[in-house]
C-alpha cells in the first residue's frame, strides 16, 4: 500500500458548516429531531411505539444497587430478540435486545450538536441520561441492560444473536464524542471500563468469539485513536481476524457443526480477507467493512484493503440502488444476488446507507477516488434524507423506490413498505443514526494528507487545515456555483472532486484531473471558483435489473427525482415521458419541482385483449426530489417511469 498517500478526515472542531441547504438540515436535527427523540426514548410520544430504552437503564440501575447491597435479585429468561408486556414479566427487560444502543446514538448526536453550539439544557439532559447509564454499570465494567436485568450469568453466552458487543460499540462512540464535545469524561470512562473487560474476556488467550452484529470493532478503533492504547486496536484486529475462521465460533457457541454458509447473514461465513462480495444483513456488513478499511489503513494491510475494494465494487456496481440505498430484500434486511434491485419490495434501510457512508469515508482516507465520494453524495442527498420528514418528527426505516398504498395494506410481501413516515419504531436504530450522521457531517466532506487537501463534498463551510484556512461558499444544489478561498500558510495541492453527473465543469485555475479530482497547486492566498453545470438528466439502469427494463429515472445534480400521485394522478405506471421534452425547473418552489411533457395511457379494464397500441393523451409530468416524497400525505410514488 502507498502509505504516503493515506489521508485523514478533518475533525469536527476544525469545521464549521455554513450552507444554504445543509445548515437548515442540521438546524432541524438540533432544534427538533434531538428533543423529539429524547422524548421517544423516555416513552413520552403519544401513540408511538414504545422504546423502553431509558426504562431499561433505570431497571438495571436498581438491580446493580441491590447486588451491591448483597440482596438476592430475580432471574428472568434471556432467550428472545424482543420482549414486551405480553411475553415477559413487568419487572424484566423490555424491547429489543439492542435497545441500549438507541440511547448511545442519541448521546452521540447530542454531542455533535453541543460541539457546534453549546446548549445548557441539552447538556443537562445528556448528563442526566449519562448518570442513569453509568449507575447501571456493574462493578466489573459490564454494561448491557438485557443481561443485567434478566440474567447476569448469561452474559456473552449468545454473541451471534444478542447484542452486547454491538451496544458496546455505540457506547464507545458516544463516550468519545461527548468527551470531545464537552470535556466531560464520565461516559467515556464507562465505555473504557467496559472495553477493558471485553479486552480481558476476548483477548488472545481468552474467548475466541466476535459479535453477531458488528460495530464493536469501530468502537475499539475510536478508543484507540483517542487514547493511543494498543490494546483497543488489538481487540478490533482480533474481532476482524477471527471472523469466519474455522472452527466457526457460532458453531462452537451452539455445539453444532455446519459448513458456515448460514453465517453469511453475519458476514462470518469466510475469513474477511477471502470475502469479495457483499452478503448478509446490510447494516452489519457496512459496519464490518468500515472497520476493515480502518484496520487496513492503520495496519498497512494490503490483503485487507483488497478485500475492501472487492466488496466496495460488489456493492456499488451490482447491489446499490440509484438512491444510494442498499440491502434490497426484507428477508434478513440483506444484500440479495447481483442486480436484484426490485423497486416496490426494496428494503434500503436508512441505517444501511448511513453505514455505506461510514465505509466510504474510510476508503477515501486510504485512496481518494471520486467514484467513492460520488456514492457518499448519492446516499446522503437521497436515501439518508428520505429517512426523515421536513419537520423532523417522522421517520422511515425502509426507503422503497415505488409505493402503492393499497399494496402495502393488502399484500403481506409489502407490509414492510410504509406509505408515510412513522412517529417512532420499537426497533428504532435508524432515527438516532440519522441524527448522529447529520450532526457529524463535517467529517465526511474533506480529507488531507501531507501534501493534499481533498474536497469530497461541496458543502459550505469554514475549515482549518494543516495548510491554512479555507472558506467554502457553496450554491452547489442551487446553481452549481462554488467559491473556495484559501489563506495559504504553506504550498499544497487542492484536489476538487468533479461529480460524475456533471458534463461541463468550469474551474478558474489550471487543474490536472486525476482519479476524478481536479488538482490545483496552491502557493499563495487565492480564490478559486467552480461552475458545475446543473441540468436534468435521464438515467438508465442496467438491463440486467429486470424491473427497470425500458424505464428511466430523472436526476438533477446530486438529487434523484420521483413522481407522486398527488401531482400526477393515480396509476403512475400509465405515464410515459417524452424524452424530447424541455424540462421546466422550479427550484424556488417548496417541493423543488421539475415539470416535463409526457403522455398518460388510457386505462384498459380488460385483463387480456388482442394487442393494439394504447391510446394516450398529452399531460404534464411533475417530479419532486426523492428525499421529499411522502411529506404531503399518503400517496403513490415511483422513481422509475416509462418513456417514448
Amino acid at each position: 500500500m502507498e502509505t504516503k498517500n493515506f489521508s485523514h478526515h478533518i475533525e469536527l472542531n476544525n469545521t464549521v458548516i455554513d450552507d444554504g441547504f445543509w445548515s437548515n438540515v442540521q438546524k432541524t436535527v438540533t432544534d427538533k429531531v434531538i428533543p423529539y427523540q429524547y422524548e421517544a426514548l423516555n416513552d413520552r410520544i403519544e401513540n408511538a411505539e414504545k422504546s423502553y430504552c431509558v426504562e431499561n437503564f433505570k431497571k438495571a440501575s436498581e438491580i446493580v444497587k441491590r447486588l451491591k447491597n448483597g440482596e438476592k435479585v430475580p432471574v428472568y429468561p434471556a432467550d428472545k430478540w424482543c420482549y414486551d408486556e405480553n411475553n415477559c414479566d413487568e419487572n424484566a427487560f423490555h424491547g429489543w435486545v439492542f435497545q441500549d444502543s438507541d440511547a448511545y446514538k442519541w448521546l452521540e448526536a447530542a454531542s455533535y450538536s453541543l460541539q457546534r453550539k453549546y446548549d445548557s439544557e441539552l447538556y443537562e439532559k445528556s448528563c442526566d441520561l449519562i448518570d442513569i447509564i453509568c449507575s447501571a454499570q456493574m462493578e466489573n465494567g459490564y454494561l448491557d441492560t438485557l443481561y443485567i436485568i434478566n440474567d447476569r450469568d448469561k452474559a456473552f453466552s449468545n454473541l451471534r444473536d444478542f447484542h452486547e458487543l454491538y451496544c458496546f460499540g455505540h457506547l464507545a462512540e458516544a463516550g468519545v464524542a461527548f468527551y470531545q464535545a464537552t470535556g466531560n469524561k464520565r461516559l467515556l470512562c464507562a465505555a473504557m471500563k467496559f472495553a477493558d473487560l471485553i479486552c480481558e474476556v476476548f483477548g488472545e488467550n481468552g474467548n475466541p468469539g466476535y459479535g453477531g452484529h458488528e460495530i464493536a470493532e469501530l468502537g475499539m478503533i475510536k478508543l484507540y485513536e483517542l487514547t493511543n492504547d494498543e490494546k483497543y486496536l488489538k481487540a478490533a484486529q482480533l474481532f476482524v481476524d477471527r471472523r469466519g475462521t474455522k472452527p466457526f465460533y457460532f458453531d462452537t457457541e451452539r455445539g453444532v457443526t455446519t459448513d458456515g454458509s448460514g453465517y453469511k447473514y453475519n458476514q462470518a461465513h469466510l475469513p474477511v480477507r477471502e470475502q469479495n462480495e457483499a452478503v448478509g444483513h446490510a447494516v452489519r456488513g457496512v459496519y464490518l467493512y468500515s472497520a476493515m478499511a480502518d484496520l487496513a489503513r492503520l495496519a498497512k494491510d494490503e490483503t485487507l484493503y483488497e478485500a475492501c475494494v472487492n466488496i466496495w465494487e460488489s456493492i456499488t456496481q451490482k447491489k446499490m440502488y440509484i438512491t444510494g440505498g442498499i440491502g434490497s430484500t426484507v428477508d434478513g434486511e440483506a444484500f440479495s444476488f447481483n442486480y436484484d434491485l426490485p423497486n416496490d419490495l426494496a428494503y434500503c434501510e436508512t441505517c444501511a446507507s448511513i453505514g455505506l457512508i461510514f465505509f466510504a469515508r474510510r476508503m477515501l482516507e486510504i485512496k481518494a477516488d471520486a467514484q467513492i465520494a460520488d456514492t457518499v453524495e448519492r446516499a446522503l442527498y437521497n436515501t439518508v434524507l428520505s429517512g426523515m420528514n421536513i419537520d423532523g418528527d417522522r421517520f422511515f426505516y425502509v426507503n422503497p423506490l415505488e409505493v402503492l398504498p393499497e399494496a402495502s395494506r393488502e399484500d403481506s410481501r409489502k407490509r414492510h413498505i410504509k406509505t408515510t413516515r412513522q412517529k417512532w419504531f420499537g426497533c428504532a436504530c435508524c432515527p438516532p443514526n440519522l441524527a448522529r450522521l447529520i450532526g457529524s457531517l463535517g467529517e465526511y466532506c474533506y480529507t488531507e494528507n501531507d501534501e493534499t487537501f481533498f474536497v469530497h463534498q461541496y458543502i459550505g463551510s469554514s475549515v482549518q487545515t494543516k495548510f491554512g484556512h479555507l472558506e467554502i461558499k457553496s450554491q452547489y444544489t442551487e446553481n452549481g456555483h462554488v467559491e473556495i478561498s484559501a489563506d495559504c500558510q504553506r504550498p499544497f495541492t487542492l484536489a476538487l472532486r468533479v461529480p460524475s453527473w456533471c458534463d461541463s465543469c468550469k474551474i478558474s485555475a489550471n487543474a490536472e484531473i486525476k482519479e476524478g479530482y481536479a488538482h490545483i497547486e496552491i502557493t499563495e492566498k487565492c480564490v478559486i471558483t467552480l461552475g458545475f453545470e446543473l441540468k436534468p438528466r435521464l438515467v438508465k439502469c442496467s438491463n440486467l435489473v429486470r424491473e427497470n427494463t425500458d424505464k428511466l429515472a430523472l436526476c438533477y445534480g446530486p438529487s434523484v427525482y420521483c413522481l407522486e400521485a398527488v401531482d400526477n394522478g393515480d396509476n403512475l405506471q400509465l405515464l410515459k415521458l417524452d424524452t424530447k421534452t424541455d424540462f421546466e425547473i422550479d427550484c424556488n418552489s417548496p417541493m423543488k419541482e421539475i415539470k416535463a411533457r409526457g403522455y398518460r395511457e388510457q386505462a384498459d379494464d380488460a385483463l387480456y385483449a388482442q394487442y393494439s397500441q394504447a391510446a394516450k393523451t398529452p399531460c404534464t409530468m411533475t417530479f419532486i426530489p426523492y428525499r421529499l416524497w411522502s411529506n404531503r400525505g399518503e400517496t403513490e410514488m415511483t422513481v422509475y417511469f416509462r418513456y417514448v
